[in-house]
């Protein structure tokens, strides 16, 4: 499909970047424009999969990165482009269902993960959860399709999360290594390709469990060494 063919999909199957330029009116969370330069590098860099504009692969990875941007960043749902609005539910590996009213109060990290040994989402906010994982991903969090198995009005498509684990997670040490989380989603879609329900299914206890492989960091540890460690030290040999 040509880029004139593309620009005749509704604006919320194009390029993210598109549709914040044309959000003119938008309620944004943080007072500024997202800015995805270093979402998109991380992409032109790490993906493993590189769909051709048009392709369905490509409007379903454009919508759900249109989805999760004003999520994140558009305070009003009812500015949301991507949903049905009045009708629009999200439900992670089964469980509760959520409204988009739910999401713009609470983030996706505290819905889609709820309360478990190593995340406590009934303590969070959105802005905390946000300030979490962008202190543990600190060059982001990229999303691909990596597959399309049925297209509207039930689309089913199987994605990749990833980023670098960097950074501090609360209080555990970053590995360095890359996170990485597989996952399938089913997106019911009305016939202009706006977004009904989301269902995700995924495993939130392997991804969490990788967050805190690297043990206490050194501080945690520190509180309970011996406590003349510090005495003993002006003795050390050289």
């Amino acid at each position: 499909m040509s880029a004139t063919q593309s620009n005749n999909l509704p604006l919320w199957v194009q390029d993210r970047d598109r549709v914040i330029a044309e959000s003119t009116d938008a309620q944004w969370r943080y007072q500024t424009l997202p800015d995805y330069s270093r979402s998109k590098e991380n992409l032109a860099n790490e993906s493993t999969r590189n769909h051709l504009e048009g392709t369905l692969e490509a409007i379903v990875e454009n919508l759900v990165r249109t989805f999760e941007m004003e999520v994140s960043f558009k305070t009003n749902p009812q500015q949301w482009l991507s949903i049905v609005n009045d009708k629009f539910r999200v439900s992670t590996n089964g469980g509760a269902e959520y409204t988009a009213t739910d999401l713009a109060t609470q983030g996706t990290y505290n819905l889609f993960m709820a309360d478990s040994a190593n995340y406590k989402a009934s303590e969070e906010s959105f802005e905390s959860s946000a300030k979490l994982f962008h202190t543990t991903f600190p060059q982001g969090f990229p999303w691909e399709v990596l597959e399309v198995f049925s297209g509207p009005p039930n689309v089913t498509f199987k994605w990749r999360h990833w980023g670098h684990f960097n950074g501090v997670y609360k209080d555990y040490a970053p590995t360095k290594e890359t996170v990485e989380i597989i996952g399938m989603s089913i997106a019911r879609v009305t016939d202009d390709l706006k977004i009904i329900s989301l269902e995700h299914y995924f495993d939130n206890t392997l991804f969490l469990d990788k967050l805190t492989a690297g043990g206490k960091t050194s501080s945690e540890s520190q509180g309970s060494a011996c406590p003349f460690s510090s005495w003993f030290k002006k003795f050390h040999k050289s």
